[in-house]
């Protein structure tokens, strides 16, 4: 049996498939509602199963539709990727670069993709930021081109290549007693309420990691979702906690969050480039990674450290 479907169906399946919604996949993809419902029925009859249900608004994928946006997505990808090898023979540089990064990226992918933006300015950029296990389902799907992340997981097939050192440091609002001291130890920081990002965020794995290797039990008063609301946190006076460097710039610049003195910290973590094993990665990608590893003499990883074969951070 051949099932013929075009690559415009396979596009306004995957939407279907990432977005849930008949509506959101038309909005997505640039076309009426009952468009997306004629192409779906068409590619439904042509498989001949069912390849999602409605419950309430909410569409969710049978077996079969899972597997078909699966392969949908392997399909585009490779179209994609030819496309662009296409353009590069003609001396060209455009399609869609697709990265996903956790939150605390947020504060420098985009400068990264700045820079790669004028060097490639056709080039069109989709830029996920979610939670690490967000980034990692992605990952996992294998929906984006790269992705940017503190610790990549240990149970997936990857590679991961350091770029940049992603310090972690210790903060707190600058009217606490020891803003301005001399260095403290992390026994002295007992009595400290802690505000921590929450569990499985790739800051959290290493500061957890950090204080069972040194036998310190933090007093945990809150747990957050977002750096943003950590920061605000601290400023209020609700404790301290320990955050990127990257996510403190402005803080720490104004004034309105200090950075207290810590035996062994800064915490010495690093920020990877990570994507599945045996992807063929498009010219596009393979450009940006050059984009990362190369970022500036200050912050680069050394090469000897950020090969596919790099330990994951802790």
């Amino acid at each position: 049996m051949s099932i013929h479907v075009t690559l415009r169906q396979l596009r306004l399946f995957l939407a279907l498939a990432e977005r849930g919604s008949v509506s959101a996949a038309a909005r997505a993809c640039h076309v009426t509602q009952p468009t997306v419902s004629m192409q779906l029925k068409e590619i439904g009859e042509a498989v001949g199963l069912p390849l999602y249900e409605v419950v309430g608004k909410r569409v969710f994928l049978t077996a079969t539709g899972e597997d078909l946006a699966r392969t949908a997505r392997a399909m585009l990808d490779e179209w994609e990727s030819f496309s662009q090898r296409i353009d590069a023979a003609r001396g060209l540089t455009a399609g869609r670069l697709k990265v996903a990064v956790v939150s605390t990226a947020k504060y420098f992918v985009p400068r990264f993709l700045g820079t790669f933006c004028q060097r490639h300015p056709e080039v069109d950029i989709a830029l996920e930021v979610l939670n690490r296990d967000g980034v990692v389902q992605r990952l996992r799907e294998n929906r984006d081109d790269l992705y940017v992340m503190s610790a990549p997981p240990r149970d997936l097939e990857i590679v991961s290549q350091a770029f940049m050192a992603n310090p972690l440091v210790v903060v707190a609002p600058p009217v606490h007693p020891r803003a301005g001291a001399r260095r403290a130890t992390l026994a002295q920081l007992g009595n400290e309420q802690f505000v921590m990002r929450e569990q499985g965020s790739g800051t959290r794995l290493a500061v957890d990691a950090h204080f069972r290797a040194h036998a310190f039990q933090p007093r945990i008063r809150l747990e957050l979702g977002s750096n943003e609301a950590i920061k605000q946190a601290v400023a209020g006076g609700l404790g301290i906690a320990v955050l990127s460097r990257h996510a403190l710039e402005a803080e720490l610049r104004d004034g309105t969050l200090v950075e207290l003195a810590v035996r062994n910290f800064p915490i010495h973590a690093n920020w990877f480039v990570v994507y599945p094993r045996g992807k063929r990665l498009s010219p596009l990608a393979t450009a940006f990674l050059e984009t990362l590893r190369f970022p500036g003499e200050a912050n680069v990883v050394p090469r000897a450290e950020a090969g596919a074969d790099a330990p994951d951070s802790p």
